[in-house]
This record gives structure tokens, C-alpha cells and sequence, in this order.
């Protein structure tokens, strides 16, 4: 598990630094991204040496017409239905990728559910609290941040409900 230098962590990304004034405890993991990599939450879990069912992918997905968050383990798949129903919507489907970028401010891959440049509604996997931390996007492909799941929820302001599938 490779930790930032201190030359990257005074840059930082807005993830980071949203946590970093939030004074939320944190850690930050680098790797090498492999571009060839099939999947970029399997690559992270595989790097960090984390099992999979702690490291959580940011989606976002079209709810009804509006972009939504989904946090959910690398090691399963979306329940669209189920997205939808915790934010009270009636259908969801996969946002557009370059909406999805321009909405967060992040690129595919590096999505983060931190720091966004426009707050999108979250909902976060129930499964997160059955850990310590988990591991989401830091906001850059091959850098990861580890933090306690409630703090994660309180600062996207997460709606906690079971969207994950194995």
C-alpha cells in the first residue's frame, strides 16, 4: 500500500482536500494505473493487496433525470432498480459518461464521490458498514482514499440502502 509523497499530498485533489477541511481522518493510497486493466476498482483492490468487498466504485447513474451517485462494492454490480427506489425515483438507468464528468468534475475511472464540482445525490451500499473503512476513488485513477464509511456518508450526505449485487 503505497502512501503520497508529501510533494503530492500538498497539491492534492478535491476529494482530498474536501476530507483534509472536513478534518476528517483519512488515508491516502497511490499505484500504478495499468490503462490495460479491465477494471479500475479490481485494479485498486488488487494493488492496495484490500479485498474487493472493501473497496467501493463510484457510478452515477439517471434517476428520473437526475444524476445520482451510487457507491458500491468493485466486487459486485449496480441494482439499478434498487437505486432508484431508495431516492424515491422510478427509473434508473447509467448516466452518459461525459454528463457524468462534467457534472463531477472527475474523469471515468477517477470519479470520486468527494469533492464533487456539482453535490450530486449519493447513496452509499448498506454493505459499508459492516467495515472499519472502506476505499473510494481519491479522485484519480491509481490514487484511493481509506476512510470510516459513517464519515463518508456525512460528508456526500448519503442515503444508506442495499444497491449492491454480488
Amino acid at each position: 500500500m503505497a502512501k503520497k509523497s508529501k510533494k503530492q499530498q500538498a497539491g492534492g485533489t478535491p476529494a482530498t482536500v474536501a476530507l483534509a477541511a472536513a478534518g476528517v481522518e483519512f488515508t491516502v493510497h497511490a499505484y500504478e494505473h495499468d490503462p490495460s486493466h479491465p477494471s479500475y476498482g479490481e485494479e485498486a483492490a488488487e494493488a492496495m493487496g484490500v479485498s474487493p468487498d472493501r473497496v467501493f466504485k463510484t457510478l452515477v447513474a439517471d434517476v428520473d433525470g437526475d444524476l445520482t451517485v451510487a457507491v458500491v462494492p468493485v466486487a459486485g454490480s449496480l441494482d439499478l432498480k434498487a437505486l432508484a427506489a431508495a431516492v424515491g425515483g422510478k427509473r434508473a438507468a447509467m448516466a452518459d459518461p461525459a454528463a457524468a464528468e462534467r457534472s463531477t468534475g472527475y474523469v471515468r475511472g477517477g470519479i470520486s464521490p468527494l469533492g464533487q464540482r456539482k453535490k450530486l445525490r449519493t447513496v452509499l451500499d448498506s454493505s459499508a458498514s459492516a467495515h472499519a473503512t472502506i476505499c473510494v476513488s481519491a479522485g484519480r485513477r491509481g490514487l484511493e482514499v481509506e476512510l470510516a464509511p459513517d464519515d463518508l456518508a456525512k460528508l456526500t450526505d448519503a442515503v444508506s440502502a442495499p444497491i449492491g449485487r454480488a
